[in-house]
């Protein structure tokens, strides 16, 4: 569906920036797998990590890759099962990774991942030691093909027969939000969570973009 395709860069920003969790897809060893792990953006490239010992991320710049990142915003219930949808927000992004053997880049690329996730968390805790970074594999992937789709709104039956049918039709929303910290069972009394940990209680994870318009709109 044309219109719900984007190749406007803000909005592939904007997917990205509303998340933290993608699906890095990969071949390994001619059979295809789906990783779930944290990401991390950083100007025109998007950093993925994990264990030296994954073979999806030490193979991975050895071939094409597909990282995925999806919000779903709702549940689009219409007044025929053939009408049901979901509103959602989808970047993909296509391209041969490489790994991040540069020192001074794999921190910034950490730090990049890990302010995705949680702001202000890289200056509060302790920064990764040599050892832990030789044990850690990131890759960087440049932005440069990728492609976004947007769905949004009310179901289309609207105005055809079944709008008669006296039906209840609508759109449930799905809202991810995060809640209250919860301390580590053998954290001494006494110590709180930082601010920047407690202002995201209550926060909704993934605020909405617009669809794109009819003209920037693209397969």
């Amino acid at each position: 569906m044309r219109h719900k395709g984007s190749h406007r860069r803000a909005d592939l920003e904007a997917v990205l920036a509303a998340g933290f969790l993608c699906h890095l897809g990969v071949t390994v060893d001619g059979t295809p797998m789906v990783v779930p792990t944290a990401y991390g953006t950083e100007g025109d490239r998007i950093y993925l990590h994990g264990s030296v010992a994954s073979r999806s991320l030490v193979q991975a710049p050895d071939t094409t890759v597909c990282v995925t990142v999806t919000h779903v915003d709702g549940l689009v219930l219409a007044r025929s099962v053939f009408e049901h949808g979901v509103n959602y927000r989808c970047a993909m992004i296509y391209g041969v990774p490489r790994l991040v053997t540069d020192p001074e880049e794999k921190l910034r690329g950490l730090r990049a991942l890990t302010e995705q996730c949680a702001p202000g968390q890289w200056e509060y805790a302790r920064q990764p030691s040599r050892k832990e970074l030789a044990a850690t594999a990131l890759i960087a992937l440049d932005l440069t093909e990728a492609s976004v789709k947007i769905a949004g709104g009310p179901p289309d039956d609207g105005d055809s027969p079944d709008a008669e049918l006296g039906l209840w039709a609508g759109v449930l929303p799905v809202v991810t939000t995060f809640g209250a910290p919860l301390a580590d069972p053998v954290l001494p009394p006494g110590i709180e969570p930082p601010a920047h940990v407690r202002d995201r209680e209550g926060l909704v994870l993934g605020e909405a973009v617009r669809p794109p318009a009819a003209d920037e709109a693209s397969v």
